[in-house]
């Protein structure tokens, strides 16, 4: 047994079981995900993620997109099982043939197998051709009955590990309006109204990062009260956010460049969230006045 065995989920199935909802909740778990692999391309694949320090957790999509190598992945298999220094399962999704017909109908998208023929007959055609597959599968996940959020929620409870059963982080960013909003924000706040560190010779080539900035912004009677009223506000609302299945919080605070206030509140808010939720802090135009400086 080595020490740093890749855990690796091949996600296959039926068409239109939900394998792209599968993957893309895969990536939200932090897996290195790739979509469509060729089963003879895998053992390739996976020897490139042996040899990187930053990637253990993978998961392939493999399904008959891929039908003219699709006869070689049980082989491919019986390797990998023998491989000690990779754990892999098989997640197969499965849907009832009405269901999937539905689908098809929905997306107006024909069937990989059903060529110039009807829907269903590619269904049959390919619900035979997985039947080997599926029963070597650990995992079949019946997607009928399941929306996208609880599909996400099933492979959360399934392949996630404890600290990330949520499958939901917050994002706590500052900004400079005059360099324009974040596109990607979903909640945004305004700290323009506070006073300005700008205008504090001392403290203009410093950010809300650095202890004299920050102990200025927050030292205001009004930053304070702002502050508490923005907490009180947030932290009640997040597990709403988790429930509803939404992967990534943004929170965007900005102040005129994203240098001071902006940087400051940014800092304090992921700070205190840090003790009950995953946060990642950055601060998009933080240094971006000095940087046009010496473009200049």
């Amino acid at each position: 047994m080595t020490e740093n065995k890749i855990d690796l989920v091949v996600v296959t199935g039926m068409s239109g079981a939900g394998k792209t909802v599968a993957i893309q909740s895969f990536e939200d778990l932090g897996y290195f995900t790739m979509d469509n692999m060729p089963p003879a391309l895998l053992p390739k694949f996976l020897e490139l993620v042996e040899q990187s320090e930053d990637t253990s957790r993978v998961a392939v999509v493999v399904d008959m997109r891929s039908r003219l190598f699709f006869k070689e992945i049980t082989t491919i298999l019986d390797n990998l099982e023998s491989n000690e220094a990779i754990d892999f399962k098989i997640l197969f999704l499965d849907a009832t043939d009405g269901e999937l017909v539905s689908r098809y109908k929905e997306t107006r998208r024909s069937h990989p197998l059903a060529a110039d023929g009807r829907v269903l007959d590619g269904i049959t055609l390919e619900r035979e051709l997985l039947a080997p597959l599926k029963n070597l599968s650990q995992n079949v996940v019946d997607t009928t009955e399941l929306t996208p959020r609880n599909l996400r929620k099933e492979i959360s409870d399934q392949f996630a590990k404890n600290a990330e059963k949520t499958g939901f982080r917050i994002e706590i960013m500052s900004f400079g309006f005059k360099y324009g909003l974040p596109l990607d924000a979903d909640l945004v706040f305004d700290v323009r109204f506070l006073p300005n560190p700008y205008y504090q010779v001392e403290l203009r080539e410093q950010t809300g990062l650095d202890k004299p900035v920050y102990d200025y912004v927050m030292s205001q009677e009004a930053s304070e009260d702002f502050y508490q009223r923005l907490i009180h506000l947030i932290e009640p609302i997040l597990p709403g956010y988790q429930r509803e299945g939404k992967s990534v919080l943004t929170i965007a605070i900005g102040c005129t460049g994203g240098q001071h206030r902006s940087v400051a509140f940014a800092h304090r808010l992921s700070t205190d969230l840090l003790n009950n939720w995953p946060v990642n802090e950055s601060h998009r135009d933080k240094d971006r006045r000095k940087e046009t400086v010496n473009r200049s």
